[in-house]
């Protein structure tokens, strides 16, 4: 199975994912966790990546699209991956399509975690990472408003899309993730 899951900043992505990691047994592909690992590697990616994570930017698709494809190409990915942080906009959205569909592949579906902005910011605050600095986070937050949000139609309109309550206790929420996931393996199935 091949999932994305898009959610703004401290939705619970990472902590959705791990937990479908040990249920599916496929990678977690994290773009954020791969970007700190190019800045801390201080590689060219990274430095270049640095400074637009600093001003709260989106990290330019050439660096971010490079990163996933090499990443997909592994043999541990063959038969899926969890996808969280990737796409963010319509055109990776657009280039991921392409580059699965030459390899025979596609998105199994699209998982959506629908938190309010002031829980978003109620984390952010008590998860205290060292790159969670409230005016950043606000920026991080209203870039996925604009770029990132096109995504649920565009994964709507292919029928990929569950979109769930990201509220709750961490088993709640993935009992929800759970269930999407089920009816992805159906509608796989049956196509």
């Amino acid at each position: 199975m091949r999932i994305i899951l898009i959610g703004p900043p401290g939705a619970g992505k990472g902590t959705q994912c791990q937990r479908l990691v040990d249920l599916l047994k496929v990678p977690h592909l994290s773009t954020g966790e791969m970007l700190r690992a190019e800045v801390k590697a201080r590689t060219p990616d990274g430095i270049v990546a640095a400074s637009y994570m600093e001003q709260g930017q989106l990290v330019p698709d050439p660096i971010i699209v490079g990163m996933v494809s090499r990443r997909l190409q592994s043999p541990d990915c063959r038969h899926g991956c969890l996808l969280d942080g990737f796409p963010r906009t319509l055109p990776q959205a657009e280039t991921l399509d392409d580059l699965l569909e030459r390899r025979a592949m596609s998105v199994d579906g699209v998982i959506e975690l629908a938190v309010p902005r002031d829980e978003l910011v109620r984390r952010m605050l008590a998860r205290g990472r060292e790159d969670d600095d409230p005016e950043v986070f606000e920026k991080r937050i209203a870039s996925f408003e604009v770029q990132t949000a096109p995504l649920l139609d565009y994964y709507a309109r292919q029928g990929r899309l569950a979109s769930i309550d990201g509220l709750g206790t961490s088993d709640q929420i993935f009992d929800r993730v759970k269930a999407a996931v089920r009816r992805f393996e159906q509608a796989t199935r049956a196509r």
